[in-house]
């Protein structure tokens, strides 16, 4: 896999897919329309950056191509791909204990602070994308 060439995009599973790390300038696209939502994406290798409907959704330092990205009251899911170790930054509820998983082993639970926001460092390889899920407990 590699990153997404139309920056975002909706899968025939109706997840979404989005960033581009291998871009040397930042790129964006904003008012894409999923499921009654306005996404915006801004893309490159520094950060990959995802808001819906103007709120901060996902961030990742350096940039990250993310696939199949769905998310719930419960959490969020996705597989997470790039050239780099990332640190990844959720916009998930204030206030609430969160279980995370990383390529499929618990890493523990987390809680989130006022504004929401979880912060996660993903170990990316070279050969696949790192799966990462988020449950609300």
């Amino acid at each position: 896999m590699s990153g997404i060439k139309e920056l975002i995009r909706t899968e025939d599973d109706g997840t979404l897919s989005f960033g581009a790390y291998e871009l040397a300038e930042k790129s964006k696209r904003p008012d894409y329309e999923h499921e009654g939502d306005l996404y915006k994406v801004k893309t490159f290798a520094d950060i990959t950056k995802l808001e819906k409907n103007g709120m901060f959704v996902y961030e990742s330092v350096p940039g990250t191509a993310v696939h199949h990205f769905h998310s719930t009251e419960n959490g969020v899911s996705f597989e997470v791909e790039g050239e780099k170790d990332a640190q990844i930054i959720l916009g998930l509820e204030e206030n609430a204990e969160y279980k995370i998983y990383i390529n499929d082993a618990n890493v523990g639970n987390m809680t989130t602070q006022m504004g929401g926001k979880l912060v996660l460092s993903v170990e990316i390889g070279a050969a696949q994308p790192v799966p990462v899920k988020v449950v609300k407990l």
